[in-house]
């Protein structure tokens, strides 16, 4: 089984809690959300814990369902007025950015190339790398 990346535990969590903030202010219990997006109310209990990102069709019902913008509930738009409302955004706020569209296509590919090797084999890359960058700043 594939290991899950951090950004995608995270984007879960942070995607969970803010559902849950959501269906409070809208004075909805879970199982009425699960109803309204037409999911088991056990996925649904699920996706508010951060176990797991729902599908995106069904994403998009829990946003119209919760009448939430989906940038708050993906954490892409945390304004100052949700700021002020809620306290600062959880630890969990994604930092990083999801896709790497922006890295030229070389770069892409070694990094998929990395994610398949094992924690020996990087270190070796790592430490190949290291004596490249090394060696340009010695120039």
């Amino acid at each position: 089984m594939p290991e899950t990346h951090p950004t995608q535990i995270k984007l879960a969590r942070f995607l969970g809690a803010a559902a849950r903030e959501a269906r409070l202010r809208a004075n909805m219990t879970q199982a009425d959300v699960a109803d309204r997006v037409n999911i088991a109310t056990e996925v649904y209990g699920r996706i508010e814990r951060g176990g797991m990102l729902p599908s995106l069709p069904t994403f998009r019902r829990l946003c119209r369902a919760l009448r939430a913008d989906a940038n708050k509930l993906l954490g892409l738009d945390v304004s100052p007025a949700w700021e002020e409302a809620a306290g600062p955004p959880p630890a969990d706020t994604l930092e990083e950015p999801i896709s790497m569209s922006e890295d030229p296509p070389a770069l892409r590919r070694l990094f998929r190339y990395l994610k398949k090797l094992t924690p020996e084999q990087i270190r070796a890359i790592g430490h190949v790398a290291s004596t490249f960058l090394k060696k340009y700043e010695r120039r």
